[in-house]
């Protein structure tokens, strides 16, 4: 009973071998829970969030969406709200489906904005199946310091 696999010859099982396909696997029929296809969009919905000198600038890969599927919104004042739906195609009953991996359904994200971004301003634009929201950054007021004479 070896513990290091033969590659020439047969294989015999052995409960003392760990790489033996004869041993019971408990995980063998177990099914792993899927995500439905109303929330696979949701996992797909990536955003980069950059800062530079004059904005906040986010966008987000949303490949096969019209800018009428998406919703960009600022909310409870400070929070940028990106949200939209991919339908589900439309099923021909004459048509064979070989794969189905394209994700559709609803998906939202949110980020809290810092105390300098300017929500009166928030541009967005939709090109190539990129999002690219911009939020311009207010000049924040240095606050000012008054030095106080130590008496004593």
């Amino acid at each position: 009973m070896s513990l290091i696999p033969s590659f020439v010859g047969t294989r015999r099982g052995s409960i003392f071998d760990p790489l033996s396909a004869d041993i019971w696997d408990p995980f063998r029929d177990f099914q792993f829970p899927q995500l439905s296809q109303e929330n696979s969009a949701i996992v797909n919905a990536r955003v980069d969030w950059k800062e530079t000198q004059e904005a906040h600038v986010f966008k987000a890969d949303l490949p096969g969406l019209r800018k009428e599927e998406v919703k960009v919104e600022i909310e409870d004042d400070r929070v940028l709200q990106i949200s939209g739906k991919r339908n589900v195609e439309e099923e021909d009953k004459s048509d064979t489906w070989h794969r189905m991996e394209r994700s559709s359904g609803e998906f939202i994200r949110r980020f809290r904005l810092p105390e300098n971004a300017k929500v009166d301003g928030v541009r967005a634009s939709l090109e190539n199946g990129v999002l690219t929201v911009t939020v311009p950054k207010e000049e924040m007021k240095q606050p000012e310091v008054k030095a106080i004479e130590i008496s004593g």
